[in-house]
């Protein structure tokens, strides 16, 4: 089952989002990853595997920041790797999301969206979401998570 944490506060979000995924280890998952803010910018590791792959990784490769998301995830759409597991980007690289389901139109939706322009790199129906948002986005982030919400099913 996928676990989902975020952190926004004073103390280093990796830190605290890798202590909430593994207080959620014995949901079960195949991969995990985090994306971090720093400065505006979006930074993120994921990996297949146990959460100590993810550590491993982080000790070599730090995020550094204050606010973030983490996952583990149970693959539903893509074979767990690393660029299935979530958290997913935007193409402009501008929004992260992590999600816990199945969007049953999301290949109507990709097949619009690839049209528009945006790229996608995973086999993953959740990376819809964030190119969504990134679509509606004109300075309202509500607004453009409403919008895009509106069209998943």
């Amino acid at each position: 089952m996928c676990g989902i944490i975020g952190y926004t506060g004073k103390k280093d979000a990796a830190t605290v989002l890798m202590g909430g995924l593994k207080r959620l280890e014995y949901r079960g998952y195949d991969s995990a990853g985090l994306a971090i803010v720093r400065n505006g910018s979006i930074t993120s590791s994921k990996e297949p595997g146990k959460l100590q792959v993810l550590a491993n990784e982080l000790k070599h490769c730090p995020l550094k920041g204050n606010t973030g998301i983490g996952h583990s995830r149970w693959a539903t759409h893509g074979i767990p790797n690393k660029i299935n597991a979530h958290p997913h980007l935007s193409s402009s690289g501008k929004i992260a999301v992590v999600h816990n389901g199945i969007i049953e139109n999301h290949q109507h939706l990709k097949r619009e969206l690839l049209r528009e322009g945006h790229a996608f790199v995973s086999d993953t129906d959740t990376e819809i979401i964030p190119n969504l948002i990134a679509k509606f986005y004109r300075g309202d982030l509500l607004e453009a998570v409403r919008r895009s919400v509106g069209l998943l099913r």
